[in-house]
């Protein structure tokens, strides 16, 4: 039997009693800003630790450990290969543990690596178009996530493209490798930047989603640290790309 408190009319003067259905609201949106704050701030945690290393590196001896540099072109060193493919494995083995201090320390170790990979525009780019790039990434990413919050649009629908375009910027960028094509880098990164936006405004959404499945569960600080891996790749993948459209070569 549904409990109802007794309703009075709009306009005699009385608040309205909250129902417990709208108590129960307002318990799971306090519990949704909680967790996504817990998201963000992770990811936060994260692109800044990233930022630390990757001035470290640029600016001191470990540049020498992790990459090379020949006729002006910077390359990694085999440490810097396994520095830029670690993060791969590991966000595989993050997936499928399930030991919260074990996770926190697979991602602090993660973003740290990936901050060696974030090297590479340090040196390639001047630092004015570094920070330019970055704020406009901010600044986009921002705009791009509170949409995927705020909608009532299902944008579920659209994973599939986004997976599909995804795996052909892979792709693309593997065999441009070989070719060094700078009109296909170019396609790549244009392809890329929409791919990673619309994946930022589809992953802020599940977000969502997949609090309102796992809230107040022994899992939910499990999703929420998944769920900002998938946001920190979203932001570092934006950057990248958008360096390769913005940035001024030094």
């Amino acid at each position: 039997m549904a409990f109802e408190t007794e309703r009075r009319p709009l306009d005699d003067g009385y608040a309205q009693p909250q129902s417990w259905a709208g108590a129960a609201s307002g318990e799971m949106d306090l519990g949704l800003r909680k967790y996504l704050l817990g998201v963000y701030n992770y990811m936060a945690s994260g692109l800044l630790l990233s930022g630390v290393v990757a001035l470290l590196v640029a600016n001191t001896g470990l540049r020498e450990v992790f990459f090379t540099t020949q006729n002006g072109r910077v390359g990694y060193s085999a440490l810097g290969f396994v520095a830029m493919l670690a993060p791969i494995g590991m966000i595989f083995f993050m997936n499928a543990n399930r030991q919260i201090g074990t996770l926190k320390t697979m991602y602090w170790a993660f973003v740290t690596l990936m901050g060696v990979g974030l090297t590479v525009p340090l040196l390639a780019y001047t630092g004015a178009s570094v920070a330019r790039t970055f704020f406009v990434t901010a600044i986009a990413f921002g705009g791009l996530s509170l949409y995927g919050y705020s909608t009532k649009r299902d944008l579920t629908g659209f994973r599939s493209f986004l997976v599909m375009g995804l795996i052909g910027v892979l792709v693309a960028s593997l065999i441009n490798i070989f070719l060094a094509s700078s009109m296909m880098q170019f396609v790549i990164s244009v392809v890329g930047v929409i791919v990673f936006a619309g994946l930022t405004a589809y992953d802020t959404q599940n977000l969502k989603r997949t609090y309102y499945a796992v809230g107040g569960s022994s899992v939910e600080e499990h999703s929420s640290i998944l769920g900002a891996v998938g946001l920190y790749l979203n932001f570092v993948n934006l950057f990248q790309l958008l360096m390769s459209l913005m940035g001024d070569r030094r």
